[in-house]
């Protein structure tokens, strides 16, 4: 099968990379985390293995990312960048079901601005790593928006995660109730690594991770969250 080319181009002002097999019906909408952008190998791989279960995808950048700068934009920054991304793509690809999200700080802020006024159209959201808390600082606070980001929820998270503990996340999730889903990738870490003695591999992982996206973007393709 051959692959579907990844095109670069600016949406809503913004860097971006769109995967579109030519079977997608679906599209995932992206962003990095906040200390790699939309071109690191976990992003492309990413969206490879869901290029191969026909999902699109729509990575993109950041505006510090975009110029080169290593401290994350401001929350009000990143959620304007979240919307004009998010308006923009919706209007270029009207004809597939999209969903939102990415990787930590990408799914955080994505979701912070879901919260503060709803993306149109939206049919779930999607973390990869929700970052629940900062580094050696437990808490969960940062997951107080979810409340509000209304629609179904994907969170997919390794059991070694330092930056969400599952003793913390799990009652989390549940109390957003039905809504939300969790998928616990076992022996991975915040970055989705994986130590050798653990008998998985990245490959594994990967396959893992985009086979359940597939399948609850699946699920959820038909229902669009009310504006």
């Amino acid at each position: 099968m051959t692959k579907p080319r990844e095109l670069s181009l600016a949406v809503g002002g913004h860097p971006a990379l769109v995967v579109q097999p030519p079977a997608a019906r679906s599209l995932y909408v992206f962003a990095h985390g906040a200390g790699a952008g939309m071109r690191h190998d976990f992003m492309a791989a990413v969206a490879a293995a869901l290029a191969e279960r026909d999902i699109a995808t729509l990575r993109w950048e950041f505006p510090y990312m975009a110029a080169g700068k290593s401290r994350p934009d401001r929350a009000v920054v990143a959620e304007a960048a979240v919307r004009e991304v998010w308006t923009a793509a919706r209007a270029r690809f009207s004809d597939l079901a999209l969903f939102a999200g990415g990787k930590s700080f990408g799914g955080r802020m994505t979701s912070r601005a879901h919260a503060a006024a709803p993306l149109a159209g939206v049919r779930g959201l999607i973390f990869l790593g929700f970052p629940l808390h900062p580094p050696d600082k437990p808490g969960t606070e940062r997951a107080d928006h979810l409340a509000s980001a209304g629609g179904p929820l994907l969170f997919v998270q390794g059991d070694r995660d330092e930056l969400a503990g599952l003793r913390r996340l799990r009652p989390v999730v549940a109390k957003l109730g039905a809504r939300a889903t969790l998928h616990v990738v076992k022996a991975a870490d915040h970055g989705f690594d994986v130590l050798v003695r653990s008998g998985r591999t990245r490959t594994g992982v990967l396959d893992e991770l985009a086979a359940t996206v597939a399948s609850w973007i699946t699920v959820h393709a038909g229902s669009e969250t009310p504006r």
